[in-house]
């Protein structure tokens, strides 16, 4: 399926506009950059940052996991509102490739996630490549699964009783 670019003014938007989350869990801060299957997203690390741990004097490093969940999330988001859709909620599956190159993310920087869609299967389950960077250098990367169901209440329904019998 292909997606229009959203433009600056949609990119502007506050991000709860975007992902299926309220704050204090709203993770990443901006929307950057859109191009088809990619989005650009940063964080700024600050004390009120979610699980900002004052010993490190920042977030630690398994958090990135998340940034790049919520990143994936935000572009659907921005691929609902293109296409008139509303924002639906998605599942973090797994990760394949997972490197974390820092030992956290640190107070007072601001770093970017690059998320790419490599595939998509109609059914809603999906693989991205995300890389969080810090001035231009990778310091995390990972391959990521995720499924976005297109009724989120009837999946649910069926995981916690099982499929229906016909």
């Amino acid at each position: 399926m292909s997606f229009p670019i959203a433009d600056a003014t949609l990119l502007a938007q506050d991000i709860s506009e975007f992902v299926p989350h309220r704050a204090p869990m709203i993770l990443i801060d901006n929307l950057l950059e859109h191009h088809p299957d990619t989005l650009l997203t940063a964080i700024h690390i600050s004390e009120s940052s979610a699980y900002f741990d004052s010993i490190i004097k920042g977030v630690p490093n398994y958090v990135g996991i998340e940034y790049m969940a919520q990143s994936i999330a935000a572009l659907a988001g921005v691929e609902a509102k293109l296409m008139g859709d509303k924002i639906r909620v998605g599942f973090l599956l797994g990760s394949r490739k997972l490197h974390m190159h820092i030992d956290h993310f640190v107070l007072g920087q601001t770093y970017h996630t690059k998320v790419s869609r490599l595939y998509q299967e109609p059914s809603g389950l999906a693989v991205f490549d995300c890389q969080i960077f810090h001035q231009g250098q990778i310091v995390a990367s990972a391959n990521v699964n995720v499924f976005q169901p297109q009724d989120t209440q009837a999946y649910i329904n069926d995981t916690q009783t099982g499929p229906s019998n016909p």
